[in-house]
């Protein structure tokens, strides 16, 4: 039977690229919060979250489910940002089962693991998923994870795929992350030199490609090998460095969040304990073979967006 395939978060960076590369061969529909006019497949407007969800699954006979649509930058109401994350997702997985899909790719994260200061020097996908209440995104991951793993166990008819990327980057990409490469001097902390992984977003969408095209299942790591501190990030642009104690960068955060702004002092391990994923699943196992190293990546973006000073 050809695959039919439904893509949440169509609208999106990675979702609109996905969707037209998979509309060449195969039925493709996307569902977002908004529309855009540059993709070759049919984009409905409508929540993770909406009960119609299975109804729109079962009109175009799908069959397999990409589910892209996460809140990337956190909101002031938490609340929200998790009804979105977590019931929205319970939502789809619950549309997958009434509406009969067979396979459901997820995109989790590397945040998944969690910011803490015993992870290995290197995870791989048998460590443990803990996340950070402090940080939704990394909160939210584990939870959806967690869910997953439900829905593993009691609807053993739908097979998942689940990624768990690093930093990905682009000619394109816009994060909070870049936000850090972009500035006049690159943060870096006293005392601590946590790595960075970064992924190509083309190794992320041949990779997912892959997945569907050939039902893959299971749980893979996304980053490109090695990984690079902040130090060599900098040296790379080409720009100074602006090492704060962890202490005055924990002031700047509180600073930041009496502004309004949805952060914290507690989310300095966000940059002080950063999850170095291997890849060595995605290569062994999955079988995927990268184009670009974590350090290509980097130069192909730096290169891109014209940062080197």
């Amino acid at each position: 039977m050809s695959k039919r395939i439904l893509i949440t978060g169509a609208a999106g960076y990675i979702g609109h690229q996905l969707g037209n590369r998979l509309a060449q061969d195969f039925c493709v529909v996307g569902t977002d919060l908004r529309s855009r006019d540059d993709v070759n497949f049919p984009l409905h407007i409508m929540d993770i979250r909406d009960r119609g969800l299975a109804a729109l699954m079962k009109q175009h006979q799908i069959t397999h489910v990409v589910h892209l649509a996460s809140i990337l930058q956190a909101s002031k109401d938490r609340a929200r940002d998790f009804d979105i994350d977590v019931n929205g997702t319970r939502n789809v997985l619950r549309a997958c089962i009434e509406a009969g899909v067979k396979h459901v790719t997820v995109t989790s994260s590397g945040a998944a693991y969690g910011y803490y200061p015993d992870n290995p020097e290197w995870i791989d996908e048998s460590d443990a998923i803990r996340g950070n209440a402090e940080f939704a995104y990394s909160d939210h991951k584990r939870r959806v994870e967690e869910l997953l793993a439900t829905f593993r166990s009691n609807h053993a008819e739908l097979q998942q795929l689940i990624f768990r990327p690093g930093t990905v980057l682009g000619a394109e990409t816009h994060n909070q992350i870049t936000g850090l490469f972009e500035a006049k001097r690159v943060l870096t902390i006293k005392g601590s030199d946590s790595p960075f992984v970064f992924i190509w977003d083309q190794d992320v969408l041949a990779a997912m490609e892959m997945g569907i095209r050939e039902d893959k299942h299971g749980i893979y790591n996304m980053a490109g090998d090695g990984a690079l501190t902040m130090r060599e990030i900098a040296k790379r642009l080409n720009k100074p460095t602006l090492n704060l104690s962890p202490w005055m960068l924990k002031s700047a955060l509180q600073v930041a969040k009496w502004l309004g702004r949805p952060t914290g002092p507690e989310q300095i391990n966000f940059l002080r304990y950063r999850p170095v994923l291997s890849n060595k699943r995605l290569k062994n196992e999955f079988g995927y073979q990268l184009q670009k190293t974590s350090a290509e990546t980097l130069e192909f973006f730096i290169e891109a967006r014209g940062l080197r000073r």
